[in-house]
């Protein structure tokens, strides 16, 4: 038995079975139950006819002719039958309701010289004659009790099916359970773990659902420390070799090998940026700024880009608390990226409020980007240029960029594009970042 036991806690498939299988035995029990009551029920209005044949006698001198009414009603209280009592002159019956119209019964056969039995419905009734009386008797609503039996039973199999639903409910729910940390797991959040004390399968899947968010943070986690370190390292050697730059004859080798050197410092730049921002625990220096005014401010270094920046701000301008350096760093990526793909058209920033939050808005009327690439534009090192030609593009990091310093200040971005009309892309921040909320 304790073997038993154990199994059913470490197995949810053996739970199942067992609850499955009592529902069963149970149904099975109910309706057995419900159609031998229905039987016996309908095995005693089948005797009716025996039970009148040997007591007709007893039961007609006990009434009386003329008909005594109140022993009727007593012997039709007692036998739980119900008694007409008829005469050209009068008619009397124990039940109010008279649930048989007794002049509708059928002649089935006779009983005795003043007695026959008749059906109506389905049903019996004894009709005596005697005395100048028509007497009727039959049983009180016999069917009432097989409908009451049948509602105990369809109520019964209501319940029990609500209790294993029930029990099958609480069983699963470790696998709701398993779907939000899942979720949870997929957004980034890579330091939730699923909770739980199961034995069973659904225990041991999260355990190994939580052992696989441990080694994805763990390697995650080396990744970055390792990126964060090289990218430190290669500071050195850029450093030497921009000093050493500085000592070379003017030419045009020396204005290339200064573009490669910045490019890499760029690079590195950026990565070690991201890195920064998609670290969890990532501190934004917030300072109060009015928001239209500070967007205006960063388009004014665009003013040389020949297709023109314009800029669309309300007329009351709002305090936001901001990470200025990073902001800005957002709304340079924008515009670089529009001036890259916007083929020399126009291009247009434009700030509004809604609810409380700032949003910016850079609109261009250049080659657009694919569907296929919207999805993954915003991932690092992620181009829709294969070729990845440096004319056509930076290092894929510049929207990667855009989309951490939006979430760091508890806004998001959203891109929508489309290929020969432009790119529209929408940053939204909220009036105090998350970081400055909690200080």
């Amino acid at each position: 038995m304790t073997t038993l036991v154990q199994h059913a806690r470490k197995s949810l498939f053996f739970r199942l079975l067992a609850i499955f299988g009592v529902t069963a035995v149970l149904f099975i029990i109910i309706i057995f139950i419900s159609l031998q009551t229905i039987n016996d029920q309908s095995a005693d209005i089948e005797s009716i006819p025996d039970y009148f044949t040997r007591n007709i006698e007893s039961i007609i001198a006990d009434i009386g002719t003329p008909p005594n009414l109140g022993n009727a009603m007593r012997l039709a209280d007692e036998l739980n039958w119900t008694i007409n009592v008829r005469n050209p002159i009068m008619q009397w019956s124990s039940d109010a309701e008279n649930r048989l119209d007794v002049d509708f019964a059928v002649y089935s056969e006779s009983l005795t010289s003043d007695a026959e039995l008749r059906t109506i419905n389905g049903e019996d009734i004894i009709r005596v004659q005697r005395g100048g009386y028509d007497f009727y008797m039959y049983r009180r609503a016999t069917n009432s009790n097989n409908l009451f039996l049948i509602y105990v039973g369809v109520a019964l199999a209501i319940g029990i099916l609500f209790l294993n639903y029930l029990m099958v409910n609480r069983m699963l729910d470790p696998v709701r359970l398993l779907r939000r940390g899942a979720e949870r797991i997929q957004k980034g959040d890579l330091g939730y773990r699923v909770k739980t004390n199961r034995q069973d399968e659904l225990g041991e899947l999260t355990e190994s659902i939580n052992h696989m968010a441990d080694s994805l943070q763990s390697m995650l986690e080396a990744k970055r420390q390792l990126l964060m370190a090289i990218s430190h390292e290669l500071r050195t050697p850029i450093t030497k070799a921009k000093l050493r730059m500085e000592f070379m004859p003017e030419s045009v080798e020396k204005d290339q090998l200064k573009e490669d050197i910045d490019e890499i410092d760029l690079l590195i730049s950026d990565l070690l940026e991201a890195e920064r921002l998609n670290n969890e625990h990532a501190v934004l220096v917030s300072e109060p700024v009015y928001f239209a005014e500070f967007v205006r401010g960063v388009t004014e270094q665009f003013r040389q880009y020949e297709g023109g920046v314009t800029v669309e701000k309300p007329d009351e301008d709002l305090e936001f608390e901001l990470d200025k350096l990073r902001v800005r760093l957002l709304i340079t990526n924008l515009l670089n990226n529009a001036m890259r793909h916007g083929e020399e058209n126009p291009i247009k920033v434009k700030v509004t409020f809604i609810d409380d939050r700032g949003i910016i808005e850079v609109i261009d009327n250049g080659e657009g980007i694919s569907e296929e690439h919207l999805s993954q534009i915003s991932e690092p090192f992620y181009r829709a240029d294969s070729s990845r030609q440096r004319n056509t593009g930076g290092f894929g990091l510049g929207l990667y960029l855009c989309r951490l310093i939006a979430q760091a200040h508890g806004g998001e971005m959203i891109i929508a594009s489309k290929i020969g009309e432009g790119t529209h892309i929408t940053v939204n921040l909220p009036r105090h970042p998350p970081l400055s909320e909690s200080e």
